[in-house]
């Protein structure tokens, strides 16, 4: 989300941006901050998960439960791994989150 004022992404959304960049190293808490990040987002019924179309609503679901059971059954560690929770957290972020010049989303 830009800033009302200065036209430049929240802190929020550099922080999103810097979990899901591939150069990041991975832990549980980045987990668990992105997916209450959504969980906030939808419950505040942010605009830009209103303009989804549903079958984008029920793809962004699927991957937050996906991301959700992931850290359940094990932990953010690198490699592959890693890869699978980043995938699952942009996916799951899909509408709230646009990449620009200071974050590089990972390839699918």
């Amino acid at each position: 989300m830009q800033s009302a004022y200065s036209g430049l992404p929240s802190n929020n959304e550099q922080r999103l941006a810097r979990i899901l960049s591939p150069d990041h190293p991975l832990c549980k808490e980045d987990v668990v901050w992105v997916l209450e990040f959504i969980k906030k987002k939808v419950a505040d019924g942010d605009p830009r998960l209103l303009d989804l179309a549903q079958p984008r609503l029920l793809q962004n679901f699927q991957h937050f439960a996906d991301a959700s059971l992931m850290l359940l059954q094990r932990r953010p560690c690198c490699g592959q791994e890693a890869d699978r929770f980043r995938i699952s957290l942009r996916e799951a972020a899909y509408g709230l989150y646009t990449p620009g010049s200071s974050g590089r989303m990972p390839r699918s």
